[in-house]
């Protein structure tokens, strides 16, 4: 299934360290570990000049695929995007 935009919500995600990928996404009171990162797209050399530079992460939730956005200029996560759709194991997709 494809990720579904929403209307970007402003969350809180915790990075890591060394590395500055996300590790926790913080939605209220709940705090949503992430499984893996998908993909990762850097638009930091070419951006809309009144939005600035930005990294996005399609990330992998235990219940959900996510489209986070970190704005560098304004210092803040956005959620974009989500999937809900429960995926299969990779045998069970091919069949």
């Amino acid at each position: 299934m494809a990720m579904i935009t929403v209307t970007p919500t402003q969350v809180r995600v915790r990075c890591g360290w060394f590395d500055g990928r996300p590790k926790t996404i913080e939605l209220g009171a709940e705090q949503v570990p992430v499984v893996s990162i998908d993909q990762v797209r850097d638009e930091s050399a070419a951006y809309p000049a009144d939005r600035g530079p930005r990294t996005i992460f399609d990330v992998r939730t235990a219940d959900a695929r996510v489209r986070l956005c970190f704005e560098h200029r304004r210092r803040r996560w956005l959620l974009e995007a989500l999937d809900t759709e429960p995926h299969a194991g990779g045998l069970a997709r091919a069949a």
